[in-house]
């Protein structure tokens, strides 16, 4: 029988953990952090558990002093362990407990790791490219909170629907400003004039790790990359659009609508700076 983490307690999957009361599930009331785990270790861990614990500083949680990116990293090894899982999907969801809307009971973090086991097809690059549509039910907004990994996550839900009942592989998301923000698992990234180009912070994107990473590692190479506003018409008239998250790399999109897309840049890129953290 696998395992979760539950506040620090091992206890079966599918265990209930928490009460109708809990801010958590009134309101997703916290955030969440998904890992990936190769021969037992997290992919490019130090920024994960850097953002997890910035967001939940930015929430207002209270944190233990044991809180730590040690104990977390930790409590997901005994777990792994436990489920004997030595490639695997992580997801650290922490919430506040019960209370109202206006009345919180305790800002000290209630905390669930998940893990799934993962097979070696996630590590490759696609070349079947994705396809994709733009999602127009929806927008994110530009706020000082956008680019958390919120579990209040309504337009990614929706979005991540739409595209499975339409036969897609994934949606691209707008914000408020009809500019492009992400899509509903991923960062958007495209290839315009040679310079690689991604939607800044500020336009509402989630700040992913994979996309942190890739902006790092292409400026440490030399190779041009601008955080930006990237509107529509920039993404229907890019040469390549691929999208990252730290559990597939780089997903090369093939079609939106009625474009298409090359990925020489994006092949590039995975080669270079995504296929050995997976190795």
């Amino acid at each position: 029988m696998e395992k979760i983490v539950f506040n620090g307690k091992f206890l079966k999957k599918g265990t209930a953990i928490v009460s109708s009361e809990s801010r958590g599930l009134r309101y997703g009331d916290g955030c969440f952090e998904t890992l990936k785990v190769v021969d037992g270790k997290i992919v490019l861990s130090d920024l994960h558990f850097a953002r997890l614990l910035s967001s939940l500083d930015m929430l207002g949680f209270e944190l233990p002093e044991s809180f730590t990116a040690k104990f977390l990293c930790d409590q997901v090894t005994d777990l792994l362990n436990k489920n004997k899982f030595d490639r695997a999907r992580v997801r650290i969801n922490v919430f506040r407990g019960e209370g109202s809307l206006s009345d919180i009971v305790s800002n000290q973090p209630n905390y669930v790791i998940e893990s799934w086991k993962l097979d070696k097809t996630q590590d490759d690059f696609n070349d079947n490219g994705y396809v994709v549509d733009i999602y127009k039910d929806a927008r994110k907004s530009c706020d000082h909170f956008s680019h958390l990994k919120s579990n209040n996550f309504l337009p990614y839900i929706m979005a991540a629907r739409w595209a499975k009942t339409n036969q897609l592989d994934d949606a691209i998301l707008l914000n408020s400003f009809d500019r492009i923000a992400d899509a509903s698992i991923a960062n958007v990234f495209i290839v315009k004039n040679g310079i690689l180009k991604t939607p800044a912070i500020t336009e509402g994107c989630v700040a992913g790790v994979m996309r942190k990473y890739l902006i790092n590692s292409c400026r440490k190479e030399g190779i041009p990359v601008e955080e930006t506003a990237v509107s529509v018409d920039d993404l229907q008239n890019a040469s390549e659009v691929f999208l990252t998250n730290v559990i597939k790399g780089i997903r090369w999109v093939n079609q939106i609508e009625e474009m298409s897309y090359t990925n020489q840049v994006s092949k590039l890129l995975h080669r270079k700076m995504v296929k050995s953290l997976w190795t």
